[in-house]
């Protein structure tokens, strides 16, 4: 295989990574929203608090408490349902993935924190792996393969601000 095959593979596996990773984050939105009784029964339009469900019954571990005591702040959900639709966006759109993937970095620390430790093992579970999907997609051009990224890169905001690639 020659160096423009790779080349050409790599651009689709990226691509098509964040376009997974961007409808996994983007449904959790949509789910929760409207408790469409997939991994939420209420959704949020209808009154139930999209992080009260967790946050009261799945923390464990040291911050449990902290997490606990977060449940059903208004402030708490409205961060938690506008992180998930930045980051289900930006990486769908592939505009905005260098701030949608640090979002869903930070995003799965916080998760992570609230079940310290790991159910099934001693330190290591999906959502430290999610974050270093994320820290890799921060490194990477993902955002130009199968998304608007190339166009996104053109706009002069964004060339004048990088970070917002």
């Amino acid at each position: 295989m020659n160096d423009s095959s790779l080349k050409k593979i790599k651009s689709v596996v990226l691509g098509l990574l964040r376009l997974s990773f961007g409808w996994i984050f983007f449904w959790a939105f949509i789910d929760k929203l409207f408790g469409l009784q997939f991994a939420t029964e209420t959704g949020w339009l209808d009154g139930a608090s999209p992080t009260s469900g967790f946050l009261e019954f799945g923390t464990k571990g040291p911050l449990a408490e902290f997490y606990q005591g977060l449940a059903g702040n208004i402030v708490v959900d409205w961060l938690f349902m506008l992180g998930l639709a930045f980051v289900g966006l930006t990486l769908l759109l592939g505009i905005g993935v260098r701030l949608g993937s640090a979002t869903g970095l930070v995003l799965m620390l916080l998760i992570y924190g609230a079940v310290f430790p790991p159910a099934n093992n001693p330190f290591m579970d999906e959502h430290l792996v999610y974050g270093l999907l994320f820290f890799a997609l921060t490194l990477s051009d993902a955002g130009q393969h199968l998304g608007l990224g190339k166009m996104w890169l053109r706009v002069p905001f964004v060339k004048k601000y990088p970070f917002l690639q």
